[in-house]
């Protein structure tokens, strides 16, 4: 793999990432609740996620979801029952104190961050295709496909974590202008576009082989 497919595969990951999505949502809201250090927590879980989705492409469950109604509906359904969940929750937001006391809050330990941005990525049957879509346009025929998997995978959770950290710094630095009610808000307005990407992903049908 030369350079110019590497970047290639950077800046079309990039915009992806960048698009708001559940996990950037999340590293947005924990931002602005819990503090950028504390928000890494859930950034990590989602990174572990990526790692999850490429090798899931790199063995072929990627295929299996876009072949199969079955197994992309049953994935769909458990992505869209936590999306739902986590959705209500934020709504329900009430004097969510700035940067607030994990001791106080179950839901703000180190562990529960990462494991609720590791269950909305990896739950999600959408991610599995898109993976599935982008990285082998960038893999080199004629070359071991492993080693490359491995490199573009690496540029892959490498971004994703930087864009994160980008929405948590944001949330954070929001969070200082508009004080306790703005968390509120923030929060709330998180859970508002997770309940439709709920509705999205219901909606959503796998596309024909």
């Amino acid at each position: 793999m030369n350079l110019t497919t590497l970047f290639a595969f950077a800046v079309a990951a990039s915009v992806a990432i960048a698009i708001p999505g559940p996990t950037v949502l999340l590293a947005l809201a924990n931002g602005a609740r819990y503090g950028v250090r504390r928000a890494t927590f859930g950034m990590l879980g989602a990174v572990a996620s990526d790692v999850v989705l490429v090798v899931a492409v790199g063995v072929g469950l990627g295929a299996l979801l876009a072949a199969s109604e079955v197994a992309f509906s049953i994935v769909k359904w458990v992505g869209v029952a936590y999306l739902i969940f986590l959705g209500i929750r934020m709504l329900m937001a009430r004097g969510s104190l700035l940067h607030a006391d994990p001791a106080a809050d179950p839901h703000g330990t180190r562990r529960a961050l990462f494991l609720k941005s590791f269950l909305v990525a990896v739950t999600n049957p959408k991610g599995y295709l898109f993976v599935g879509a982008l990285l082998p346009q960038f893999i080199v025929a004629g070359h071991p496909p492993l080693a490359q998997f491995i490199v573009i995978g690496m540029i892959f959770c490498s971004l994703d974590f930087v864009i994160m950290l980008a929405y948590a710094l944001l949330g954070s630095q929001a969070i200082r202008l508009l004080k306790r009610r703005g968390a509120v808000w923030i929060e709330r307005t998180c859970g508002a576009v997770l309940l439709g990407l709920a509705a999205w992903l219901a909606a959503s049908r796998r596309a024909p082989a």
